[in-house]
C-alpha cells in the first residue's frame, strides 16, 4: 500500500479547521510574523557594516526586495491549496515527505521554539524596563514562561481568540512604530545628519562596499523572516487562495515601509557612526526627543511588539505539527482538534517546548545553530513553484482541494518567473554561505539537528505501516 493509499486517521468527531480569518486577520499575521523587538535594536548592526547612510538605506531596501520576490513565490503556493501547513505540505507535495518532516522537526526542535523562548525573554525585560526597575535572570525568566503559558491558554479558546489578541497587539506595534517616526522627526539636526550626504564608499574601493554590503545583508534578511508563517493557517482563512495571497503581499509591502521609516529615522536623529555604537538606537532615538519618558514610551512599545509576536507564533507554527500528525507522521493527538475547532494538543506542544527552552537558558545558543538551516528551507520551498508548474497543470479539477468557481486565472503567478524566483533562491543561497563561512562550527551543529529528524521520520514511517497492516 503507497503512502496515498493510507487512510486518514480518525482525529476528532469535528475533523475540520475552522474559517474564520479574512483579509485583515491574514494581513496582521504576515505584520506580525516579520516584526519583533530586533527592528528596534538591529539597525546598529547594519550601520556596523556599512558606514554610509546610502548604503544603510539600500541594505533594508534590499532585503525587502527579498522579501517581497518570497512573498510572491509563497503567494502563488499558497493560491494551489487551502490545507494548513504551509511549507510543510509544499515540500511534502513537490519533493518527499521526508524533507517536509525534517522542516517541521527543525521548527519544533529549535527555530520557533528557540525563537519564542529569547522573545519572550527580551519582553519580560522591557516590561519591567518600563517602570525603571530590572529583573533578575531567574525573574525574567519566569515572567517569560508566565507569558508563553498565558498565550498558549488564549490561542486554545479557538483561532478567533489567538486572531483578536494578535491584532490587538499588532496594532500597539504600529502605534509604537509611528510614535518613534514622528517623535524622531523632531529631533533637533546636529553635526552628525551632515552625514546623510557623504558619498557611497566613503573612500573604500568597490570590492571592499560590496563585501560590507553582503555582511549587512545577513541581520537584514533575517530581520524580514516570518512572513511564510502566515501560510501555516491556510485552513483556517476565509477564501485562502485569494486572502493568502494578497495578506502576503500586503503584509510584506508595510513591513518594508515600516523598516525603511524606522531606519532613515534612526539614521537622521543619530548619524551612521552613532547609529553603529548603539546598541538600543530606537531608546537612544526617543531619548533625545523626549529624555527618560521618551525611552519608556519605547520600551512598552518594544514589550508589546515582542508579545505580539510571540501571539503569532503560538498560532500559527502548531498547524505544522497538527499536518504532520495528520500524514501520520506525528503523535496522533495532535491532529485532535478540541471543542473550539483548533489543535490544542499540538499548540500546547509548542508553548511547552517553548517553556522548557526559556528555563534551559541556551535560547540564543540554539538560535545560532539554526538560523542557515532555516534560509535554506526558504530556497527549497522556492524551487516548489518549479516543480508544482512542471508537474501540475493549473486546471481547477486538479487543483488539491478542489474549489467551486475557482479558475486557473485566480491562481497567484509569481511575476518575472523564472528570473524572480532564481534571483529569491540565489539570494537564499548567498546568506547560507556567507553565515557557513562566517559560522561554520554553529552552521555543522544546526545542520546536525536537522538530520536528527531523519531516524525519527523513519521510525513514525514504520509506525504507521503497522497501524494500517493492522
Amino acid at each position: 500500500m503507497t503512502s496515498k493509499e493510507i487512510p486518514d486517521q480518525p482525529v476528532a468527531a469535528e475533523t475540520h479547521l475552522a474559517r474564520r480569518l479574512g483579509l485583515f486577520d491574514t494581513t496582521m499575521i504576515v505584520m506580525g510574523g516579520i516584526i519583533g523587538s530586533g527592528i528596534f535594536i538591529n539597525p546598529y548592526v547594519v550601520a556596523q557594516q556599512v558606514s554610509s547612510p546610502v548604503l544603510i538605506l539600500a541594505a533594508w531596501s534590499a532585503g525587502g526586495l527579498i522579501a517581497l520576490a518570497g512573498a510572491f513565490i509563497y503567494a502563488e503556493l499558497s493560491s494551489q491549496s487551502s490545507v494548513s501547513g504551509g511549507q510543510y505540505v509544499y515540500l511534502r507535495d513537490a519533493f518527499h515527505p521526508a524533507l517536509a518532516f525534517l522542516y517541521g522537526w527543525a521548527l519544533l526542535l529549535v527555530i520557533q521554539s528557540g525563537g519564542m523562548a529569547a522573545v519572550a525573554v527580551t519582553f519580560a525585560k522591557y516590561l519591567c524596563a518600563i517602570g525603571g526597575t530590572q529583573l533578575s535572570e531567574s525573574g525574567a525568566t519566569l515572567l517569560a514562561a508566565c507569558a508563553l503559558a498565558f498565550l498558549t491558554t488564549i490561542n486554545c479558546f479557538g483561532v478567533r481568540a489567538g486572531s483578536t489578541m494578535q491584532n490587538f497587539f499588532m496594532i500597539l506595534k504600529l502605534i509604537a512604530i509611528a510614535a518613534l517616526v514622528a517623535f524622531g522627526l523632531t529631533v533637533t539636526s546636529g553635526p552628525h545628519t551632515q552625514e546623510m550626504n557623504m558619498s557611497i564608499d566613503n573612500g573604500t574601493t568597490l570590492w571592499d562596499s560590496l563585501n560590507s554590503f553582503g555582511a549587512a545583508l545577513i541581520p537584514v534578511v533575517f530581520a524580514y523572516g516570518g512572513w511564510q508563517t502566515a501560510c501555516f493557517i491556510a485552513g483556517e482563512v476565509r477564501e485562502p487562495r485569494k486572502n493568502l495571497p494578497r495578506g502576503l503581499l500586503l503584509g510584506v509591502l508595510g513591513v518594508i515601509l515600516v523598516y525603511l521609516s524606522i531606519n532613515f529615522i534612526c539614521v537622521r536623529s543619530l548619524g551612521p557612526q552613532n547609529l553603529a555604537q548603539t546598541r538600543t538606537p530606537a531608546s537612544a532615538v526617543m531619548y533625545l526627543a523626549l529624555g527618560e519618558k521618551g525611552a519608556r514610551i519605547i520600551a512598552a512599545g518594544i514589550a508589546a511588539s515582542t508579545l505580539g509576536f510571540l501571539s503569532q507564533s503560538m498560532l500559527t507554527a502548531p498547524r505544522v505539527y497538527f499536518a504532520m500528525a495528520k500524514d501520520g507522521l506525528f503523535f496522533q493527538s495532535l491532529a485532535k482538534l478540541n471543542h473550539a475547532r483548533v489543535p490544542a494538543f499540538a499548540i500546547a506542544l509548542q508553548g511547552a517546548l517553548a517553556i522548557v527552552i526559556t528555563f534551559s537558558g541556551r535560547y540564543e545558543q540554539i538560535l545560532n545553530y539554526v538560523v542557515s538551516v532555516d534560509v535554506v528551507f526558504f530556497a527549497l520551498t522556492a524551487a516548489c513553484v518549479f516543480v508544482f508548474r512542471r508537474h501540475h497543470p493549473t486546471d481547477n479539477s486538479k487543483i488539491d482541494p478542489p474549489s467551486e468557481g475557482l479558475a486557473a486565472a485566480n491562481i497567484s503567478r509569481v511575476p518575472g518567473h523564472p528570473l524572480t524566483t532564481l534571483f529569491f533562491i540565489a539570494a537564499c543561497c548567498a546568506v547560507v554561505l556567507s553565515t557557513v563561512y562566517r559560522y561554520p562550527h554553529n552552521s555543522l551543529i544546526g545542520l546536525g539537528l536537522m538530520l536528527s529528524g531523519l531516524p525519527v521520520y523513519f521510525f513514525w514511517r514504520i509506525h504507521q505501516s503497522r497501524f494500517v497492516t493492522l
